[in-house]
């Protein structure tokens, strides 16, 4: 017999009602994941990546190196859309913490999968793999840099890889909210899409591309 967590963890990636023994057992029995707890979470790591950049960019030994191949030529346009992205990341958080009831955060889901009110714990695993990994990024390139090995490369790509994975998965469960007519779930789509020209595009595909591994 499986573990009760396995179903409450199958129910939340899949979108999938809870099946077996447990499927009578609430999701609260081993994890409440309140919008009050959501706030307080993207509060303290959104402050990390904050501070993550500023001490990174203060103690780097060459910060043009962290743009990697990338020509200031180039840089330039790319940094608005650095700013594009922080406006889309605090539409979606603004939007599906506070303008929405918390009822209907508990109902987002996938787009492949049903409403199972486990909708919460979907967002915090969305938002956990865009700003941990992002709060890390900075030092784990100032790392690279400084201490270059076979492995240190594919620590930093690790790194933007789940940021890019989170950011897909803002982008899914908004979709699904637009479907089901969540009010301000075509913003959270394009605010997730603002996020993704640059986690995705420039950073997780371009930056690395350029990079001089």
């Amino acid at each position: 017999m499986l573990p009760q967590a396995y179903w409450v963890m199958n129910s939340t990636l899949n979108g999938k009602a809870n099946t077996g023994a447990y499927q009578s057992m609430a999701v609260g029995n081993i994890m409440q994941v309140s919008r009050q707890f959501l706030r307080i979470f993207i509060f303290i790591f959104g402050t990390l990546v904050l501070v993550s950049y500023g001490y990174g960019v203060s103690h780097a030994p060459d910060t043009t190196a962290l743009w990697g191949g990338i020509e200031w030529s180039q840089a330039k346009f790319i940094v608005p859309f650095m700013f594009l992205a922080a406006f889309g990341f605090l539409m979606y958080w603004w939007i599906i913490l506070y303008q929405n009831e918390a009822s209907g955060i508990d109902e987002l889901r996938w787009p492949w999968g049903e409403s199972n009110g486990h909708g919460s714990g979907r967002l915090l695993l969305a938002f956990a793999l865009v700003v941990i990994p992002s709060a890390l990024w900075l030092e784990a390139t100032i790392y690279h840099i400084e201490h270059e090995s076979s492995w240190t490369p594919m620590l930093v790509v690790g790194v933007l890889m789940l940021v890019c994975l989170g950011n897909i998965m803002m982008g899914l469960l908004a979709f699904s909210a637009r479907q089901d007519g969540v009010p301000g779930g075509g913003a959270m789509l394009v605010g997730a899409v603002l996020l993704g020209i640059q986690c995705i595009i420039f950073d997780g595909i371009y930056w690395n591309l350029k990079y001089p591994w």
